[in-house]
């Protein structure tokens, strides 16, 4: 029996069109949620919003988050009519591979518009909204928020500064609005981590290192955004969750005896 803890709430999940956005989308709505999900790609929404349940509403949005004035109107109609904003999902997010020597200066300039300014803009534009109902904010974070990674440089900094926007934003608006982030680990079946299944070798080498010795799924993330979207984290702003299968808690070495 599902839970309906988002009966008659209004969630605005971006980057939704595929993997943990997707995930999150449908998580709500399975919940009872008025869902309005957003992302660049119109063909993918409207595959998520076909794979909806019968039953809840899913909105497809397309909009691009690193544009300020598209996200403005965006937020606007959808607490227009709907009548409010309970929840915001910020899960847009760019990988872009390289060292500091090597990534461009437009590669480092994506990273950062994707990943971080489009928090700012969402968060500001849904911010009055959601202080009107006691509502609430999601991040969607990395692991390499908070260690760095070979070759990812722009990545690993973008999602750094989101994690201490979190807390910023968390203290900022406390008490009418809880701000928290969620760190996924390895989540397979992502667009980030396609080129990485294609190559067993190299995927093994990553699980090799997570105690958990497997890969997590876009729905296990979505179910602790939902946690910390809920009334059940009503006293939690603030915190950021892993969803790595115990990877922070190595001290980083190898493997060794099983």
């Amino acid at each position: 029996m599902e839970q309906t803890r988002f009966a008659g709430r209004v969630v605005v999940v971006t980057g939704a069109g595929s993997g943990i956005g997707a995930a999150c989308a449908l998580r709500f709505a399975r919940e009872g949620a008025t869902v309005v999900a957003v992302g660049r790609r119109k063909d993918k929404l409207d595959d998520l919003v076909a794979s909806a349940p019968s039953g809840p509403v899913v909105v497809a949005r397309p909009a691009d988050v690193t544009d300020l004035e598209a996200v403005n109107l965006l937020v606007a109609s959808v607490a227009e009519e709907q009548g409010r904003l309970d929840v915001l999902v910020n899960c847009a997010g760019a990988s872009v591979f390289g060292s500091v020597e090597s990534v461009t200066p437009e590669e480092w300039r994506r990273a950062m518009a994707v990943n971080l300014d489009g928090v700012y803009h969402t968060s500001r534009a849904a911010l009055p909204h959601l202080r009107r109902v006691r509502g609430c904010i999601v991040n969607i974070g990395s692991a390499s928020a908070l260690g760095g990674d070979h070759g990812m440089a722009a990545y690993d900094a973008a999602k750094a500064a989101v994690a201490n926007l979190t807390r910023a934003m968390a203290v900022d608006h406390a008490p009418r609005v809880r701000v928290n982030a969620v760190h996924p680990g390895l989540i397979l079946h992502t667009e980030i981590t396609e080129p990485l299944e294609k190559h067993p070798r190299a995927l093994a080498a990553y699980i090799d290192r997570i105690p958990f010795r497997r890969g997590g799924g876009p729905d296990e993330v979505a179910a602790v955004v939902a946690f910390l979207a809920s009334a059940d984290a009503s006293y939690v702003t603030g915190a950021e969750i892993t969803v790595d299968g115990g990877l922070r808690a190595t001290s980083g070495w190898p493997r060794i005896g099983r």
